[in-house]
């Protein structure tokens, strides 16, 4: 018996440091999938302000999605592209742009966001 016990502590120690590797191995590929998923911006329409897009940015982010819904001026076409293609290069992650009614259009004059 008295042989057994050291042969058993080296395994049971072994069995601990394989669970922790495994524990870490986890944490780090969850770590990595939060870490995958882009923003959403969600950018309202002429009629509406950001609330409009509460319950989606409640589903969202319940998701584990960082949701952004920044105000749109209203300004006129040109100048609200400018103010979102400036807001937008502000976001690091990658980016899902939505937008609705007024907030998903864009004019010919008005550069690409890229």
């Amino acid at each position: 018996m008295r042989a057994a016990l050291p042969a058993l502590l080296t395994f049971l120690g072994g069995v601990v440091l394989l669970l922790s590797f495994v524990s870490v191995a986890q944490a780090s590929a969850e770590s990595r999938t939060a870490a995958a998923k882009p923003t959403v911006v969600l950018v309202h329409g002429a009629w509406a302000d950001g609330s409009s897009w509460d319950g989606v940015v409640a589903r969202l982010q319940r998701d584990g999605y960082t949701v952004d819904v920044p105000s749109n001026p209203l300004r006129g076409v040109a100048s609200d592209s400018a103010y979102l293609a400036s807001y937008l290069k502000t976001v690091t992650a990658p980016i899902i742009l939505a937008g609705h009614s007024y907030g998903g259009i864009g004019d010919r004059k008005t550069p690409p966001l890229s």
